[in-house]
């Protein structure tokens, strides 16, 4: 039986959440903020014109930038607002609606293996309790052999290191190299962000 999502949770519980997390980063992206932090780290990791999942994409902010850059991308999200406007704002990728515990795009036939998967945005914290080591297997399974996994989220968020590490263990992953932000500073367990790169085992 599928687990509904803290984010789902959150969602039922203040309507009208999804469009004022939209509104959020349009009023930033208007104002000039910075908000390519992500998808410059996974354009300068990634070959041109590589396969990249950006898993849990909300509005596309970070896919359409990496779409915008020659990539080529799939996004994915349980939210159906926050789908509609990547597929608005962002027509150069593809964007479905679809649950991370659940994901099987290589067996619907909508995707090739990834070279990276992108996961940012504090979505592992907003997942079904007890789903993240699923939700991982799955990102390893629509890895290339060669691919790589980027998470990043933050600590105080309910997702303890120590678990998050085990769990990508468990999912068949090696950790290659952890950070504390998105241009790279220095993780330590007293870091407030962990961004890790994994890369899949053999097996």
């Amino acid at each position: 039986m599928r687990k509904e999502t803290l984010w789902e949770i959150h969602v039922r519980e203040n309507p009208g959440h999804s469009a004022r997390y939209i509104e959020r980063f349009e009023e930033l992206r208007s104002g000039g903020a910075d908000l390519h932090g992500e998808a410059r780290l996974i354009d300068a990791m990634s070959s041109r014109t590589s396969r990249i999942l950006d898993a849990g994409c909300g509005p596309g902010r970070l896919g359409g930038e990496l779409a915008g850059r020659g990539h080529d991308v799939v996004g994915v999200d349980l939210d159906r607002e926050l789908i509609a406007a990547a597929i608005r704002d962002h027509p150069t990728a593809a964007w479905h609606v679809r649950d991370l515990a659940q994901l099987d795009l290589l067996g619907e036939g909508l995707a090739r293996p990834f070279d990276v998967v992108v996961c940012a945005g504090n979505v592992m914290a907003f997942l079904a309790p007890d789903t993240a080591g699923t939700v991982l297997l799955r990102f390893r399974e629509h890895l290339a052999s060669s691919g790589r996994a980027v998470i990043g989220f933050g600590s105080e968020r309910g997702y303890a290191w120590d678990s998050f590490f085990e769990d990508a263990a468990q999912a068949g992953f090696t950790v290659d190299a952890t950070f504390s932000t998105w241009d790279l500073r220095p993780w330590t367990e007293d870091s407030d962000f962990l961004v890790a790169v994994l890369s899949p085992g053999a097996g």
